[in-house]
């Protein structure tokens, strides 16, 4: 299967949304995103699995990456891509095969230019952390991401997003004592005592720190709730899960201890926590890409690869066309006129320095 990088952006993305992609099964894709990027005089590719790495050497003194994940969620009866007045719909088209057409058709373009550019393309993004393509490429091939700069092509309206939150999951344990429960009195209801940690739920007031000039607004809310043995039975332990979504000027650490204080008096078990990236829209190559986009910058309010460069020392933003709130739907799509204006933004940036 070939890919047109000749093709407007628009036209590329409805190539890249008909090539299925379900996270763990990018092969076809990856291979044809591989062959066309080959077929560029002006890059050296790097081929890990499903991810790919395209690099120009025209001997700048920046660097700036430019990632995008190739995988979508589920196909949910949404293929194969159709243009309906303007908007391109199909699996993927916002989160985000439109980002990836952007970096193809900029690494098609751009024979020359005022930064080197990195192209990372890679797999496993939307499932579980430890199978994530661009984590693995930070750990097997770290020389490869090394940059000044990057920008990961989520979908963001074709704004700004500095940094991103981070995000932990606990597990907060009410206990009791098992008993008949023909014979309640004889325990103690685990499930009641869970009432205690819903109360501190209810009332909780969550930060809205400014960090590095962008408004940032933390969560922390009950995502799930297990408990009982049996039906004639008082239980004896109800577990509350927790999501914290955590503004960037916090670390991981601070985070989980932040948990354990709201929490305290209760068991707390942390799961699984991902920490955040600071803006870092201070740094020259961050506000001349800024100063670019023009409008006004915003925080991030999710978690996004950039965390993984911020924690490999590159500062990196989000950019992209797309609604982020359209990301995952049956309607998901994207408008024609976004992909436009963020590859002539991208490239006007990337030709002019």
């Amino acid at each position: 299967m070939e890919l047109d990088l000749s093709a407007s952006g628009a036209d590329l993305t409805a190539q890249l949304v008909d090539i299925p992609s379900v996270s763990g099964e990018e092969g076809p894709l990856a291979d044809a995103v591989a062959a066309a990027l080959t077929a560029l005089p002006h890059v050296t590719v790097h081929h890990d699995g499903n991810a790919i790495v395209a690099r120009t050497d025209f001997g700048r003194p920046e660097r700036v990456v430019l990632a995008g994940h190739l995988d979508t969620v589920p196909v949910h009866g949404n293929l194969p891509s159709r243009l309906a007045d303007g908007l391109l719909y199909g699996c993927g088209s916002c989160d985000m095969k439109s980002g990836v057409a952007v970096q193809l058709r900029l690494a098609a373009q751009l024979r020359s230019a005022a930064r080197d550019v990195t192209y990372v393309f890679y797999d496993c993004e939307e499932v579980e952390a430890e199978r994530n393509g661009l984590l693995r490429l930070s750990r097997t091939s770290p020389a490869l991401l090394r940059a000044d700069f990057a920008v990961l092509l989520e979908p963001t309206g074709a704004v700004v997003e500095g940094g991103c939150q981070g995000t932990l999951r606990a597990d907060v344990i009410a206990r009791g004592e098992r008993a008949h429960s023909a014979r309640a009195w004889l325990g103690r209801n685990a499930i009641h005592a869970a009432g205690g940690i819903l109360d501190v739920l209810r009332g909780y007031q969550p930060r809205q720190p400014v960090v590095d000039g962008l408004a940032y607004h933390e969560g922390l809310n009950a995502v799930g709730i297990s408990g009982g043995v049996a039906g004639n039975v008082i239980p004896d332990e109800c577990v509350v899960s927790v999501n914290y979504r955590f503004a960037p000027d916090l670390s991981a650490d601070q985070a989980a201890a932040h948990v354990r204080a709201v929490f305290d008096g209760w068991e707390v078990r942390v799961t699984d926590v991902a920490g955040g990236a600071r803006p870092g829209l201070s740094q020259p190559a961050a506000a001349s890409f800024a100063a670019a986009v023009g409008g006004q910058p915003r925080a991030k309010l999710g978690w996004t690869d950039v965390a993984r460069f911020d924690a490999l020392g590159v500062p990196a933003v989000n950019y992209g066309p797309g609604d982020p709130q359209l990301a995952h739907t049956r309607d998901e799509h994207v408008p024609l006129a976004q992909i436009e204006r963020c590859e002539q933004v991208m490239l006007g940036w990337l030709q002019d320095g």
